[in-house]
């Protein structure tokens, strides 16, 4: 039913508003990437002044000057096990706190939750130590095993939270017909947890993509840096060079924000309504 002419008078002003934080939230994207497109003499005609052409080439000179294409494929060898590991681990345990009776439950928990308190700062070091002695410095394991398991104290307390939120109905109608955890684990809660699980992967990429302290620290070969650290270094060897400056930053931002568009239905699909369903 449509609203009336009243009620649409009415809520002008919050939409207004609505649009103005939208602007305020995209300007600075649209303004990196229009500097993206410059030449260092449509630069110095002004910020907001349009390129006579678009000059691509600072996207090819970031690109193959700066190594982006290694530190793009190791940012991906990284985030990819890490939230398909963390995502995993978070159903399984997630699952054991929603609906197992377990020993210590609300201490374990707790602990969880602490854990997700403390500061990368706080552990780096002994974690540089451990990982010396492991003799796996400078290598993918030292990006990705830290971060699954920063990672999954956040995707436990996430898919717990969440599985909570399921009718249990359902839950005891497939223990009462005979079916074993696994099986309820995977016909019945996995189906419903499909938008949940795509939001924590999505959390859990952005993380991952944009973590800037463990890969300073734990590696030091140009081979394994991810786009972060390559950014970092990138930087100080093209600080004069705005325009290729900031067609690295649009390729580090491009994947977060192409991802973040496949999946922003997630975060508003409700999930007991799809248990309806």
């Amino acid at each position: 039913m449509a609203a009336s002419p009243r009620r649409a008078a009415s809520m002008l002003p919050l939409r207004a508003l609505l649009w103005l934080f939208a602007l305020l939230t995209v300007s600075p994207f649209a303004l990196l990437l229009l500097t993206s497109l410059k030449s260092q003499k449509d630069l110095l005609a002004g910020a907001f002044v349009l390129p006579q052409q678009p000059h691509f080439e600072n996207f090819v000179r970031a690109w193959v000057d700066g190594h982006f294409g290694t530190y793009f494929l190791n940012s991906v060898l990284v985030v990819v096990p890490v939230v398909a590991i963390a995502v995993m681990l978070g159903i399984l345990s997630g699952f054991a706190f929603a609906f197992l009776t377990l020993p210590l439950k609300r201490t374990l928990f707790v602990m969880l939750t602490i854990g997700m308190m403390v500061p990368t700062e706080a552990f780096i070091i002994p974690l540089f130590y451990e990982f010396h002695w492991l003799g796996l410095l400078n290598t993918y394991w030292a990006l990705i095993l830290p971060q699954i398991g920063m990672s999954i104290p956040f995707a436990t307390l996430f898919m717990a939270s969440t599985m909570r939120q399921l009718p249990t109905e359902l839950v005891d109608a497939a223990v009462i017909d005979g079916a074993t955890r696994l099986q309820v684990l995977r016909h019945v809660i996995l189906p419903l947890m499909k938008p949940a699980m795509s939001t924590l992967a999505l959390f859990l990429f952005i993380w991952t993509w944009n973590e800037f302290l463990i890969p300073l620290i734990l590696v030091n070969n140009d081979a394994v840096r991810t786009l972060p650290i390559g950014m970092l270094f990138f930087q100080g060897k093209y600080i004069v060079d705005i325009p290729t400056l900031t067609a690295g930053a649009v390729i580090i931002v491009a994947p977060i924000i192409v991802v973040y568009l496949i999946f922003q239905r997630n975060f508003i699909q409700g999930l007991t309504a799809g248990a309806v369903k």
